[in-house]
């Protein structure tokens, strides 16, 4: 079986602190359980275990339930009463009924009906199904990027998102097609199979895929030739088996494609981390540009002000380095201000770095 391969959420944590700080915004608000809970329906107190990697992963029903409690506990009507099951599933054309195991937590949904739960709260494709990490990452992310429209390379968004490039266009140009439930899936779980391949350049057997979530491979054989959907328990396995996130088979060609660009989006992110030059990583902790912009609205005067000021603090910190043979409070004969022997041009302190 196949594992996903997460990013360190520890890792990101830190890197959304420092964001939030760039961005003048309280990092204890950005990053707060409720705010995280909220948005990736994990309970408030698993989250810093989560984050941590100490919590220990629910069983898919118990986890489904839970979601589904948390959905209609949180997203409430106008009147701040909980949406009634009836309403819930009215949306997607089935009886009250239907969904009486899933909020008892007795059974799971059919995979229709889950993607019309998910639909009627405006919550990700995903948010049912994801594991705890799949769940907080994808609410880190969302506390941390800004989709670009990412129309460089169609091919490698259609591989992260079983979407075609035709269909990726479209998307993009604010017309996504709009195709059945059940031909959606079957397209993705094609795509995973045609791309996700065996060492040997074959695709997966389908007893291989089933026998990673404990089925037979006769219990995709609907799926494959396009005839029916698979239970929930079975589309969490495919996903899991073929690392993708867990919303997969399920998400609309516009969230698909926005979970990718947000993807492709930290992978340059962390390559540019990767390269930077230290110095300007030091800038930016500090501030410095920040600090260079203002500078630069002050008069001749104010900046020999500030440069004598930075040299007080150089000098009390042990780090001030005169050049050879100029000796402090001495001054050339080039000084615009020879009155006043402990001023500094901009041009002698380095104006700005």
């Amino acid at each position: 079986m196949r594992a996903a391969v997460h990013p360190d959420l520890a890792a990101i944590w830190r890197r959304v602190e420092a964001l939030s700080e760039r961005n003048g915004q309280d990092p204890a608000s950005v990053l707060s359980v409720e705010r995280l809970s909220h948005l990736s329906g994990v309970e408030p107190a698993r989250v810093p275990q989560v984050v941590a990697g100490t919590a220990v992963e629910a069983p898919l029903e118990r986890r489904v339930h839970q979601r589904f409690l948390r959905l209609r506990a949180t997203r409430r009507d106008k009147h701040g009463r909980e949406w009634p099951l009836a309403a819930i599933a009215d949306d997607f054309d089935a009886p009250g009924a239907s969904l009486g195991p899933l909020n008892a937590g007795t059974g799971l949904p059919r995979m229709g009906h889950a993607a019309g739960v998910q639909r009627f709260f405006g919550v990700y494709a995903g948010f049912l199904l994801a594991d705890g990490k799949s769940a907080v990452e994808r609410a880190l992310a969302l506390s941390a990027t800004t989709v670009s429209d990412g129309r460089d390379d169609l091919e490698h968004l259609s591989y992260l998102t079983g979407i075609t490039p035709q269909a990726i266009r479209l998307t993009l140009d604010g017309s996504p097609p709009r195709l059945p439930l059940k031909e959606q899936v079957h397209q993705r779980f094609e795509h995973l199979r045609r791309t996700r391949l065996r060492d040997d350049g074959q695709p997966h057997s389908l007893a291989a895929i089933a026998k990673s979530f404990d089925a037979s491979g006769q219990s995709l054989t609907r799926l494959a030739q396009g005839e029916g959907l698979p239970n929930l328990a079975a589309a969490a396995g495919i996903q899991r088996f073929y690392g993708v996130e867990g919303g997969f088979l399920l998400a609309d060609d516009a969230e698909a494609l926005s979970t990718a660009l947000a993807v492709i989006e930290g992978e340059l992110d962390s390559a540019e981390r990767e390269r930077e030059n230290p110095m300007l990583a030091v800038m930016r902790a500090h501030d410095v540009r920040s600090i260079v912009t203002r500078a630069g609205r002050l008069s001749p005067r104010g900046w020999k002000s500030l440069a004598d000021h930075l040299d007080d603090l150089l000098a009390r910190e042990g780090q001030l380095c005169r050049p050879p043979g100029q000796m402090a409070g001495s001054h050339t004969t080039d000084d615009p201000n020879p009155e006043d022997p402990g001023a500094a041009s901009p041009g002698a302190t380095g104006g700005a770095p």
